[in-house]
Order: C-alpha cells, then structure tokens, then sequence
C-alpha cells in the first residue's frame, strides 16, 4: 500500500454540522438564564420564608442539571470528533444524553404524580399569592427558554437531534406545569378550589411522562441502530444496481450524529470500480456521510 491508499482510507469522524453548533449556544443560554432563575427563586424562598418558592426553586435546578448534561453532550462530541477510541465518531453522544433526560423527566413525572397524590390526601396551606408571582416568573423564564432552543429546532423525525429535542422538552415541561400552575392557583384564589392544585400537578404528571416514554423511545432506537432507514437503503440499491453486472449482497446503515449515517456495503459483480467511484455516487444520497 503506497502513502496516497493510506491517505485515501485515513479520515476524520466528525459529523457535527452548523445547525447542532447553534443548538449548542443557545443551549447555554438557556443554562444560564435557567440558574439565575433558580437563584432568584432559592433566595426569595429563604428571606420570605415560602415553600412554594423554595419547591419551585429546587424544581428549576433539576432542569439547570439536566440542560447542562445536554449542552456538555454537544461539546464532548466536538471535543472527541477525532479520537482514535471512538470507532465512529462521538456523534452518538447526543442520543445517550437524550436518553438519560428522558429518564430523568421520567422521573420528575413520578415525583410530580405522588406529591399531587400526597396533596389530596392531606392538603397543605397554600400562599397562593406568592405561589401566583412565582408561576408567572417561571413562565416567562421558560418561553423565553423555548425560543431560543425552538428557533431552529426541526420536527423532520428523520433529521432529530435527540439531545437538543431533550432540553426543548425540558422548557416546554417547566412551561407547562407553569400554565396549570397559574390557571389552579387562579382557582383557588377566586373560587376557593385548593383540589385544583393537586389535580392540575397530576395532569402535569401525565404529560410529561408521556413526553418522557416517547423521547426514551426514539433516543434508545438510535443508540441500538434499530431506526427504520428503509427509504436510504432503497436510494443506495437504486444507486448501486444501475450499474450493470452490479448486485446489493448485503447493506448495513446506522446513525453516527444527529443527521449523519454510516454505511456498509457489499457488492457481488464481475467487474468491480474504485472504490471511490461508488463513494462519489453515494455522495448524493442526503445524511449519508460515511
């Protein structure tokens, strides 16, 4: 093998693109703008004596922790682009910190459901005042949060990047339970309707857990090469057998990135090309990057 094959079949794996390099700044963003909120709520919590204050405090830095797992999964990837270790790359990274948040959102879920349980069987005083202020703080906290993660975030489920669909669920999650928090709490200052409370955090439960079993789901397909490619491996088939006396003996496809594929693929064919000459009409194929 002379030094122009090796420089040939030797490359690089970073799949990373623009798009996932955005998702990674505002992802920070909203890190930052999430841990002064928790900030803001811990303090007024302590000097004003609220629990609710203090709930809603230690509930947002759960989200801090869980967004900044999402964004060291887009600098990690980066980070480790071209290490030898990392048969294919890093890309994959963020499809496993998807899934650890779809766990954790898992788990606030059950959380959320028991203490709403918990609630109706043993009702608690409720500053509803305080709690009001508090709702709508956190509220426009998280729209704020969602723009930024939402202004490019894309709802193709062939091109998801699970990490950045995590920490998008995790805002429109505090959003949520921010609405039903405002609407029950509006209830029960009006109409004195203190069930509202428990039933709207349970409602809340539900949501989110199905959030959670869905996000778990498509992260795990990705993180065990189970996703349907079926359209590109009939593109590549197409490709391939155009050529004559050129047949598809076996094909292999999995993701590597976000938006990026890998494939392998064996050919039965008595006059066989270059290797570069398939490569360069696989290169068509969009997504297909290895």
């Amino acid at each position: 093998m002379n030094s122009h094959d090796i420089a040939d079949w030797q490359h690089g794996h970073d799949f990373s693109t623009a798009a996932e390099r955005r998702a990674e700044r505002r992802t920070l963003w909203v890190v930052g703008i999430a841990f002064a909120a928790m900030l803001i709520e811990l303090i007024a919590g302590w000097l004003t004596g609220s629990m609710a204050l203090i709930a809603d405090g230690w509930h947002m830095a759960s989200h801090v922790g869980a967004l900044g797992l999402a964004a060291w999964a887009y600098r990690f990837a980066r980070h480790h682009a071209s290490d030898a270790r990392y048969t294919f790359g890093a890309g994959k990274v963020t499809a496993l910190a998807g899934y650890s948040s779809a766990l954790f959102l898992g788990a606030v879920a059950a959380w959320m459901a028991w203490e709403s349980v918990m609630r109706f069987l043993a009702p608690v005083t409720i500053h509803y005042a305080e709690a009001m202020v508090v709702a709508g703080f956190g509220l426009a906290v998280n729209l704020a949060s969602a723009w930024l993660l939402g202004h490019d975030h894309e709802d193709d489920h062939e091109h998801v990047d699970h990490n950045h669909r995590a920490a998008y669920l995790h805002v429109l999650a505090d959003a949520l339970t921010s609405v039903l928090a405002i609407v029950a709490l509006g209830g029960g200052m009006l109409f004195g309707w203190a069930f509202l409370d428990p039933l709207t955090g349970i409602v809340g439960a539900i949501l989110v857990g199905r959030w959670a079993i869905g996000l778990a789901r498509d992260s795990a397909g990705v993180l065990l090469d189970a996703e349907d490619h079926g359209a590109v491996a009939a593109e590549i088939r197409r490709i391939v057998e155009a050529e004559p006396d050129h047949e598809l003996a076996d094909l292999h496809i999995w993701r590597i990135g976000p938006k990026s594929r890998a494939c392998i693929v064996s050919l039965v064919t008595h006059t066989p090309q270059p290797v570069e000459n398939y490569r360069r009409r696989l290169a068509g194929i969009a997504g297909l990057d290895h």
